[in-house]
């Protein structure tokens, strides 16, 4: 198996209990940030 190296990083907003985030699932917010991190870097293989 290949080693793998972070090349760049994204955040997920930051909200408060019961906020406007609440009723956002964690694993849709991760979907987002790999979402966002492949965009930036096209070069990345997705699979």
């Amino acid at each position: 198996m290949p080693d793998v190296y972070v090349v760049d990083a994204v955040r997920t907003p930051m909200g408060k209990f019961g906020g406007a985030l609440s009723s956002v699932r964690p694993d849709d917010l991760a979907a987002l940030v790999l979402r966002e991190l492949l965009r930036r870097n096209p070069s990345v293989d997705k699979h």
